[in-house]
């Protein structure tokens, strides 16, 4: 069995250590390296076979200069890893580096790695291979030192480790209407071929055992209920066919479904190469939710009976929460790391947070929750008005989520991050709430007004905005005569203006205490929608133009409020904000 996976350089991993098991299952964000992972373990063993291939018993003699001679693998020979040019098999396409020895720069490899540990009758046992690019067609291959113990001029691939058989299951994409009878040693599973294979797996388990063949038959019978007939060879045409029964039709296994086919082709397969490893890459694509559980625990139980070692990664909900009670479950959320037991908060990391979450976690280390995103610009017009330096550096550009007035959806997105960064801060700022909500470890603020465009809104500030350049008239909106006069222009429109805004105030204001709403001046207004947008509306009609003052573009009131009018309250939340901000960077300098 199969029991660590070590890998530097490879696609998305510049390192990392990966604990395996009988099953284990990768799951986490698209792009996060889930794939990437099984690949590498396949490219070990294509490395170490083409090794053993070519070098005989395996032995690894360095040269006179010390280097150990390698072996060349063509592109085309990485089935289960396939790229149309080699370099696209290095992190970052970074195959070669420059170091300066002597004061001379002097070119090296990159060298990818690859290391597999495992256990065997109790003993354990490790290999490596290294890989150098040659050039776009081919790269070369030799064994580096294992884990456990030195790698010196005569060592030798362990005994187990030749022994191992790596098979990369992809989802199938469909069945082939027709499929001839194979040779042994043919590849095509791992080129990602498997539904050209799957008639000839079958009549490779018949052939091999009729106590698999009917175990299976079984199983198909109880979980899709079809019944599936036994291979049958036709010499003639040099074909493998299998038919099914459901309600006494008989049709070609072609005409299955893709579920069936998918969850046939890993019994199969396990049957018909026991003790294999299988790599399997969303094989639950083509199940619905309520097999998906019963499947699950059928793979399982076969492998166990089969001497196979299941290695699957996913998406499914149920199979995370079948595995995360019993199982190996590694998370692909920051570096890649166990979390057994803890199926349903992983859930949540699946459900609600994305990949590009976990890499703007890494670059801020904290998270700013807010309800909306009109809060973040009227907290950043703030505190440039204010001039606070420590905020304006915090939300310059912050990692930030909008979650409405919904504390859980905090507590969700949090923890799901957490569980990639334990060091990560977190804090939340929401409007007035009937409760002031507990989220620890992430700091909880809410304004004590209604929200905070109540921290601009106020007469004085509407009649600034109104006398300020911000609404423009065209000339034909005044009389002829103060064209072209810019000061008259100026102060003319500028009383117009004020004066419009003022009528409006007056006919807006007593209407929404009218409904009972109360004063747009009181704390417990919510000003946003009961009267700044009416008001604007109101406003913009009188002076005959586009209203320009949506809800979106609120935060131009902060320009007009005079530093000593603005709420103390508004530098406490600014302060608390650049906190957070500044611990998660000492945290990240560390």
């Amino acid at each position: 069995m199969l029991t660590r996976l070590l890998i530097r350089n490879f696609k998305r991993f510049e390192e990392a250590d990966i604990e395996l098991g009988s099953p284990a299952v990768f799951i986490g964000p698209n792009n996060s390296g889930k794939t990437a992972s099984s690949q590498a373990l396949a490219l070990w063993e294509i490395g170490l076979k083409q090794w053993l291939e070519f070098k005989g018993g395996g032995t690894s003699r360095s040269n006179g200069d010390g280097q150990r001679p390698g072996v060349t693998v063509n592109r085309r020979d990485l089935v289960a890893v396939s790229v149309p040019e080699a370099r696209l098999l290095w992190m970052n396409l970074r195959y070669q580096q420059v170091r300066t020895v002597n004061g001379k720069a002097k070119r090296e490899p990159v060298r990818i790695e690859v290391t597999v540990e495992g256990v065997h009758d109790g003993v354990a046992w490790a290999s490596g291979m290294g890989f150098d690019y040659s050039n776009e067609e081919s790269i070369r291959c030799r064994p580096v030192p294992g884990a456990k113990g030195s790698f010196d001029n005569d060592h030798v691939i362990p005994d187990e480790a030749r022994q191992v058989q790596v098979a990369y299951l992809p989802p199938m994409s469909g069945l082939a209407a027709n499929e001839t009878r194979i040779d042994p040693g043919a590849v095509r599973v791992g080129e990602g071929r498997t539904a050209e294979v799957l008639r000839n797996l079958c009549h490779t388990v018949h052939s091999q055992s009729n106590d698999d063949c009917r175990r299976i038959v079984g199983h198909v019978q109880s979980r899709f209920g079809v019944e599936l007939q036994m291979p049958v060879y036709v010499p003639g045409r040099g074909e493998i066919i299998i038919s099914c029964l459901e309600r006494e039709n008989e049709f070609d296994l072609s005409s299955s479904g893709r579920g069936l086919q998918q969850t046939l082709l890993l019994w199969a397969y396990m049957h018909a190469h026991k003790g294999s490893v299988l790599l399997l890459d969303e094989s639950d694509a083509h199940l619905e939710v309520l097999r998906q559980r019963r499947m699950y625990g059928l793979l399982t139980d076969e492998a166990r009976i089969s001497g196979s070692q299941i290695i699957a990664a996913g998406h499914s909900e149920v199979w995370l929460n079948e595995a995360a009670g019993r199982d190996i479950v590694v998370a692909f959320t920051g570096a890649p790391h166990r979390i057994d037991g803890q199926g349903s908060q992983a859930l949540k990391s699946l459900t609600t947070v994305g990949f590009e979450h976990y890499q703007q976690t890494e670059q801020t280390g904290w998270v700013l929750y807010l309800e909306g995103s009109t809060d973040l610009v009227l907290l950043q017009s703030l505190a440039k008005r204010l001039d606070h330096k420590a905020s304006l550096h915090a939300l310059e550009r912050p990692f930030v989520q909008y979650v409405k007035d919904q504390p859980r959806k905090v507590q969700r997105h949090f923890h799901g991050l957490r569980d990639a960064f334990p060091n990560l801060k977190g804090v939340a700022l929401f409007d007035r709430l009937p409760r002031h909500p507990e989220l620890t470890p992430i700091r909880a603020l809410m304004w004590t007004c209604r929200e905070i465009e109540n921290h601009v809104c106020s007469r004085s500030v509407l009649i600034r905005y109104a006398r300020s350049t911000g609404i423009v008239a065209s000339a034909s909106d005044l009389p002829p005569e103060t064209v072209g006069q810019t000061g008259l222009f100026s102060s003319l429109e500028a009383d117009r203006r004020e004066r419009m805004m003022i009528r409006s105030i007056d006919e807006v204001e007593p209407a929404l205490h009218q409904l009972g709403k109360g004063m747009p001046w009181e704390p417990d207004t919510k000003v946003s929608d009961e009267f700044l947008t009416p008001l604007f509306r109101n406003c913009f009609a009188r002076l005959e133009l586009s209203n320009l003052m949506a809800k979106k573009s609120f935060h131009e009131l902060a320009r007009y409020l005079e530093v000593d009018e603005i709420d103390p309250e508004v530098v406490e939340k600014l302060d608390a904000i650049a906190g957070v901000a500044a611990e998660a960077a000492s945290l990240r300098a560390m």
